[in-house]
């Protein structure tokens, strides 16, 4: 498994999730397009565990299946949870006052998405950007 883990405490390592991201979509052969996309999502999860969680781990994965490739994210903390994940869903929430582009853009960007979510005990999130 060729995976790459950042540890997100602070700002600066959304800035090193978002680098990591793209330096994997690049040597995956994403064109510039793709990997704004894909570094975009990275940002939007790793910016909600810094603002929501505190702290958490964003892991960036190249995969392989039956001839494709592409980019896994894995955005992981465990902080409060989230309590309606249908409502963090729908476009334009925020509570942040942030981009506004939240995991609904996330999934938007993304060809797979998959939230769980345990208020109390945290959050998982997995995107994939398969390489067309």
């Amino acid at each position: 498994m060729d995976q790459s883990c950042v540890k997100i405490i602070n700002e600066w390592d959304i800035v090193a999730a978002r680098q990591l991201g793209r330096n994997v979509a690049k040597e995956l052969g994403f064109g510039t397009v793709d990997q704004a996309r894909i570094t975009t999502a990275i940002s939007e999860l790793a910016r909600n565990i810094y603002l929501y969680a505190g702290q958490g781990i964003v892991c960036i994965e190249k995969i392989f299946d039956g001839g494709r490739s592409g980019v896994k994210i894995l955005a992981a903390d465990e902080g409060p949870g989230i309590q309606d994940i249908r409502k963090v869903m729908e476009d334009g929430y925020t509570t942040s006052g942030g981009l506004g582009a939240g995991l609904p853009g996330v999934k938007r960007l993304m060809d797979d998405f998959d939230i769980e979510s345990t208020p109390g005990k945290g959050t998982k999130i997995t995107a994939t950007k398969w390489l067309r």
